[in-house]
């Protein structure tokens, strides 16, 4: 039984997964469109917007301290100062009005080798290139 385990373990040992994840998330904040598995995208669509929230809460304080505290979360979460300054500085003003829900996800055809179940998970509201 599975009782209160929180996450999907995708077939991977810890170390794996939390690369994974990272990794994963890293891309979708950088490029706010990726092309994954099925899978992948439901273990971390979730997490992705709980970091976008996070930073939408400190900008909405004018306490320093809780917005210095909200970056080492997600410094420590995602390891790349870069996307930090681009979560802080792009998004979370972005969807400053929006009261949740920043990522769709739109199922493709399966993957040739294996048939595993494509998705194209993308940040809402993107301005188009």
């Amino acid at each position: 039984m599975r009782h209160k385990v929180a996450g999907k373990r995708l077939g991977r040992s810890k170390g794996h997964r939390i690369a994974l994840r990272r990794n994963l998330i890293n891309s979708l904040l950088r490029h706010e469109r990726i092309r994954t598995t099925e899978a992948k995208a439901r273990a971390i669509r979730g997490e992705s917007e709980k970091m976008i929230t996070i930073a939408k809460r400190a900008l909405a304080h004018e306490d320093q301290n809780r917005a210095v505290h909200a970056r080492r979360l997600l410094m420590a979460r995602l390891n790349n100062k870069e996307i930090v300054a681009k979560v802080f500085d792009e998004l979370a003003p972005r969807y400053e009005a929006r009261p949740g829900g920043y990522t769709r996800m739109y199922k493709l055809e399966p993957r040739k080798g294996d048939a595993a179940r494509m998705v194209l998970l993308e940040l809402v509201d993107r301005e188009e290139e």
